[in-house]
């Protein structure tokens, strides 16, 4: 029992190391200055979300069982 015990201990602590409440700079420092030309100062959850760019939706149904390939035509062999 006191084996299990010691083998959780760490997990346990490890699950307890999370932070719950919003994110905010350290005290003192303040956010990056808006980009050129704008007027409007992101927040930081605004700045954690991540660009469309950065996670783009699949526009594509993936295959659900195996097909032949169609032929490439720019699928052409080096030249020498």
């Amino acid at each position: 029992m006191t084996r299990k015990l010691i083998l959780l201990l760490p997990f346990a602590l490890l699950a307890a190391c999370g932070q719950k409440r919003d994110l905010a700079p350290p005290p003192g420092e303040a956010l990056p200055p808006a980009a050129y030309g704008s007027d409007h100062q992101p927040t930081a959850e605004e700045l954690l979300e991540p660009e469309p760019q950065a996670a783009p939706e699949r526009s594509v149904e993936l295959r659900r069982r195996s097909e032949e390939r169609q032929d490439d035509p720019f699928d052409l062999p080096p030249e020498d």
